[in-house]
């Protein structure tokens, strides 16, 4: 009996683990859907989002009930990178009509989503469930704040088997890109980014040390850095 009893439960655990392995693959080919669909070279189409909201609600339904451990790391940082982007979407289709995620109050730190099993802030997404667990700085240049002056969001999700390869690969792209890092006349002026984040970037050296890790033309340690302010006008098609 007590042999049945054993079995019975390596069963059901078992069972209860496929069920949560399915739900997150699931999650994961549903948000590659979703972006590849509706952005393209780092525009959201939020107006045809708005017009079929039944695509994304579905799927922020499915983020929902996902918990995911720390200690799954990959599974974990793509979950909660693709959690925030979405969620950043879904805020700027409940307040449609505004023209920068700074129009609408709180739209960061107060306004709240159903993600993960829990209620959460944007803010607290970035900063609790991936810079707190996580000493990685190529976060900032995935997580996509809905603005013009961020990163841009690829259309494609983030998936735990290539997620080194993707953060890497937009690391280097946003910091290869002339118009976010602008170098001219002995200067070098980046995005705020750096200035909000500093602790991030300066572990290991200066912030022309981390930028030059992933440029192909590096920066002179003398170079002047400053930063220019800012486009948080909408990242929309």
């Amino acid at each position: 009996m007590k042999k049945h009893v054993i079995l019975l439960f390596a069963l059901l655990f078992l069972t209860i683990s496929n069920t949560k392995a399915q739900t997150i693959d699931t999650f994961f080919t549903e948000a590659n859907s979703f972006f590849s669909a509706y952005v393209s070279k780092g525009e959201v189409d939020y107006t045809a989002i708005h017009k079929n909201k039944n695509e994304l609600t579905s799927l922020l339904s499915i983020a929902s009930d996902i918990k995911v451990s720390p200690s799954e790391a990959t599974n974990f940082q793509a979950f909660w990178i693709n959690a925030y982007n979405l969620a950043v979407i879904k805020g700027i289709i409940d307040n449609y009509g505004i023209n920068s995620p700074l129009d609408k109050n709180g739209f960061f730190d107060t306004t709240t989503y159903s993600l993960g099993g829990t209620k959460i802030t944007l803010n607290d997404i970035e900063n609790k469930m991936l810079r707190a667990k996580f000493d990685d700085a190529r976060f900032h240049f995935v997580l996509v704040c809905g603005a013009k002056g961020c990163p841009p969001l690829i259309a494609e999700a983030y998936m735990p088997g290539t997620l080194d390869a993707q953060l890497q690969r937009q690391t280097k792209k946003a910091l290869n890109d002339h118009s976010f890092i602008k170098v001219s006349d002995g200067k070098v002026a980046v995005s705020e980014i750096f200035k909000w984040y500093k602790e991030d970037f300066v572990k290991n050296g200066s912030e022309i040390d981390f930028i030059n890790t992933f440029r192909k033309d590096t920066i002179s340690e003398n170079t002047k850095l400053t930063y220019y302010s800012y486009d948080w006008r909408l990242n929309s098609k």
